[in-house]
């Protein structure tokens, strides 16, 4: 008898007739005599209507009352389920995450878990029934519901399956599975069999929507094997699991890109010790994420500073900046949102040179210009012109020849 957490999202519980249809699929192997710990999302488009909602009540929602808001959503899901599965002759009982006792920090809409307490879950299990649990959500220890944040549903599904032990943690979505890149872009991909937490972890952080990337963090640190499928299909999807698990890596495993980022300037500043602390501090007490940076030394002891941030935060990005350039007597600032990122990923680079300079050549080949690089044992990244990056990404999954099961001899050359 197997325990196997199963999370479903939006997409797969969008309508009342596609709630009915998981029902069945879990109902089936419970069936089968497996423990079946379910996790639902908000049908699809739920959230952001109850978004819609907070914004024409207050233009900046307080954060407490937005997560009391937002949780109602999955609540909706998780009873609903539940008497699908009861009207399929099976038992079933939904709960939320204060009940369950999925404890988190106190930050509102953005929660992070702490700690999860398994013995009212087993107590539903061992008394027969399909325990349903609504996801994204949480409590602090002062009783105040939590929401975690977009994608949270996967961290919950994660956090269970370790907190229980489970023996897989299955993740539904509307994809066979993890792909060598984003199939919408490149027909030729091809669907990833395993993968690891590592390889899956810089996919999640550089554009890959199949998984939330703290979900892949808790999976690596607790050693949860993560099975990627279809809702929609019985196909085998893609695991996530240990790299050791893995018999032979790809030199690339996949291919990425992200069009939500924009690069930021700040040309001719000061170059002495403590000046990029004057610059990067304000930005991050603004909880403005910056991913690369570039420093360029000139003549006269000055140096042009370069940097991405999320798009959504460039225009507040800026205005900061300018202030930050007045201050310490820089020259000016200038800012490209029309930028992509393009990432290869593998961790077969870790043990093979030669494969940044590869890609280097393939972008030069068609005459794509990289504006900054950033690399890592597993990955390199390129910022290019955003009109290129379907042909990017195109033109580095032949080269690299990731629609075939085993990479080319020349290629690893």
């Amino acid at each position: 008898m197997a325990l196997i957490v199963q999370k479903f999202g939006g997409t797969s519980v969008g309508s009342t007739d596609k709630i009915k249809t998981v029902a069945g699929r879990v109902l089936k192997g419970h069936r089968q005599g497996n423990r079946m710990v379910v996790v639902l999302s908000a049908m699809s488009g739920e959230t952001d209507r109850l978004t819609g909602l907070a914004l024409a009540m207050q233009h900046i929602p307080d954060q407490r009352e937005m997560d009391m808001l937002l949780a109602t959503g999955e609540q909706v899901t998780v009873a609903l389920f539940a008497m699908a599965v009861k009207a399929m002759g099976g038992d079933a009982v939904s709960l939320l995450g204060d009940q369950v006792a999925i404890h988190t920090d106190n930050m509102h809409t953005k929660a992070r878990i702490h700690s999860i307490d398994p013995d009212l879950i087993n107590k539903h299990l061992d008394q027969g029934k399909i325990v349903v649990i609504a996801g994204f959500q949480g409590v602090t220890d002062s009783g105040d519901i939590t929401t975690l944040g977009r994608g949270g549903s996967d961290t919950t599904a994660v956090a269970l399956a370790a907190a229980m032990q489970a023996d897989a943690c299955e993740i539904f979505t509307d994809v066979e599975g993890v792909y060598t890149t984003d199939p919408n872009v490149c027909p030729q991909a091809r669907k990833i069999d395993y993968i690891s937490y590592d390889e899956m972890l810089e996919l999640a952080s550089l554009g890959a929507k199949v998984l939330d990337i703290r979900s892949v963090g808790l999976a690596k640190r607790f050693s949860v094997p993560v099975h990627v499928r279809s809702t929609f299909s019985e196909n085998i999807g893609t695991w996530v699991v240990e790299e050791d698990k893995i018999m032979e890596s790809m030199l690339v495993s996949g291919i990425t890109y992200s069009k939500s980022e924009a690069r930021i300037t700040i040309k001719q500043v000061p170059d002495h010790p403590g000046i990029a602390a004057k610059i990067f501090l304000p930005i991050s007490d603004a909880g403005i994420l910056v991913d690369m940076i570039i420093q360029n030394t000139t003549d006269g002891h000055l140096t042009d500073m370069t940097f991405t941030v999320l798009r959504r935060d460039y225009n507040r990005a800026m205005e900061m900046l300018k202030k930050v350039a007045a201050d310490i007597g820089a020259q000016t600032v200038t800012g490209d949102e029309s930028i992509a990122k393009v990432s290869i990923v593998g961790v077969g680079m870790r043990n093979h040179p030669g494969i940044a300079s590869t890609m280097f050549q393939i972008l030069a080949k068609e005459g794509i210009n990289m504006m900054m690089v950033s690399t890592s044992e597993i990955k390199v990244s390129c910022i290019i012109a955003e009109k290129y990056t379907e042909l990017a990404v195109r033109a580095l999954h032949d080269a690299f020849a990731l629609d075939k099961d085993n990479l080319p001899a020349e290629v690893a050359e």
